[in-house]
């Protein structure tokens, strides 16, 4: 039986980016980077928010009003848009924060493992998002 040999990419060309396919462990790492850029950014609307929410009667309906009319020029959508996000970047980054902290105690740096401990992070990552992000938007 003669297979065809699978082509080894060891130092990728941006000629050959388009073809080449990211496992999925390395696909959470990159979300886990990009999650904590965006809670990193997000940072002072956070605040904002959080301020807002404990200074007076008066702040707290300035938070709640964001939700139901928004804030200034932009419209309570594109709020609870963002506070989707952070609340995705928060869970991913929560979840695949502690996957690597498995990984270090227990030095399980195989492929297979890899694998089945990224599923398991976009398994509990994305539908608590889509949980909670029903939420905000009033589905239940």
């Amino acid at each position: 039986m003669a297979s065809t040999q699978r082509p080894v990419y060891r130092n990728i060309h941006i000629t050959q980016l388009a073809s080449y396919r990211l496992p999925l462990a390395g696909f959470v790492s990159i979300l886990h980077r990009i999650s904590g850029a965006l809670m990193f950014l997000l940072l002072p609307f956070v605040i904002w928010l959080f301020d807002n929410s404990l200074t007076s009667e008066i702040s707290f309906d300035t938070f709640t009003s964001a939700f139901v009319a928004g804030v200034w020029f932009v419209p309570a959508f594109l709020v609870k848009l963002v506070v989707l996000a952070l609340i995705w970047a928060y869970l991913h980054h929560l979840i695949a924060g502690i996957r690597y902290l498995w990984m270090d105690v227990s030095h399980a740096y195989s492929k297979e493992k890899g694998r089945s401990s990224a599923i398991v992070t976009l398994a509990l990552s994305l539908p608590l998002t889509a949980l909670l992000g029903a939420k905000l938007f009033g589905l239940y």
